[in-house]
């Protein structure tokens, strides 16, 4: 399940593909010059069961990297076991898709805290994430499955809290957003000395070979008092992109970065050159 580099695209079909659909999408991407390309289906899982094949196989054959967003709709923190189940299901069936699509990873949001203390949301959701890896590898469905750290201080999902979850768990690693881990911290996670000590903390706690198998986000974001706002493009934010990409050359890091800013492509775009113009340097 390893990469041998890091993959970079937009989330979801780029702007100047819009309205072509998911598979014209993937060409896009490719024809811009990316690598990745992330299906989203925050709003509602879309993909047919009968288009997976033609996607996957287009992805393969213009060398994209796909990668899969569960539904929003997620809470696992829930006191009400029907919007437990239900979260769930909206992420056995992005994997389930994803899985079929050749999608490589699918990354999710945790929920909310409400009145549990971060030990207990813990324990809560590595034992949800526990029961839903288990159920996928039953059917044979091997593809990592990721929560991912988030930007509002009562959504769960502080970086120590995401690598506790995963802890342990084969085919569970970290979705690290840099941008919603900045706007937790209400701007104070900025620095290169931030991100690098992002990046050894899941070194030391998960090993190397996790740094290997990483699923990113970056985009700009606006942030208050209660964390993220909502995102913004990176000549908008005072979030520190830039330098994220050097501690991941630093650390050697492998996997995919995704691009959430709104312009997509755009923004994709200038990390990619970014991206090639510092490691190509000596």
């Amino acid at each position: 399940m390893g990469l041998e580099n890091l993959f970079v695209g937009p989330a979801g079909i780029p702007l100047s593909a819009k309205g072509m659909g998911v598979i014209d999408g993937v060409k896009k991407v490719r024809e811009l010059g990316l690598s990745a390309m992330e299906i989203e289906f925050v709003r509602g899982i879309w993909l047919k069961p009968t288009e997976t094949s033609s996607l996957r196989n287009t992805a393969r054959d213009v060398s994209v990297i796909l990668t899969v967003h569960a539904p929003y709709y997620i809470n696992l923190l829930s006191k009400e076991e029907s919007t437990l189940n239900a979260s769930i299901k909206r992420i056995t069936d992005s994997a389930r898709l994803g899985y079929l699509a050749g999608a490589w990873s699918v990354v999710f949001h945790s929920g909310y805290y409400g009145k549990l203390s971060s030990e207990k949301a813990v324990d809560v959701v590595k034992n949800v994430l526990r029961r839903v890896i288990g159920e996928l590898m039953n059917e044979g469905v091997r593809i990592w499955v990721r929560p991912e750290t988030m930007g509002g201080l009562a959504e769960f999902g502080s970086l120590e809290e995401v690598v506790s979850v995963v802890e342990g768990v084969e085919m569970a690693n970290v979705a690290l957003d840099f941008a919603h881990l900045y706007a937790r911290s209400r701007g104070a996670f900025n620095r290169l000395r931030d991100f690098t000590g992002a990046l050894e903390l899941i070194e030391s706690r998960l090993g190397s070979e996790a740094l290997k198998e990483m699923h990113i986000h970056l985009s700009g974001i606006e942030y208050g008092d209660r964390g993220e706002r909502r995102h913004v493009d990176f000549e908008d934010s005072t979030f520190n992109w830039v330098d994220v990409l050097q501690a991941l050359k630093d650390y050697d890091v492998k996997g995919v970065i995704i691009c959430e800013s709104p312009s997509l492509e755009s923004d994709a775009l200038l990390i990619q050159r970014e991206l090639s113009s510092r490691f190509s340097r000596t």
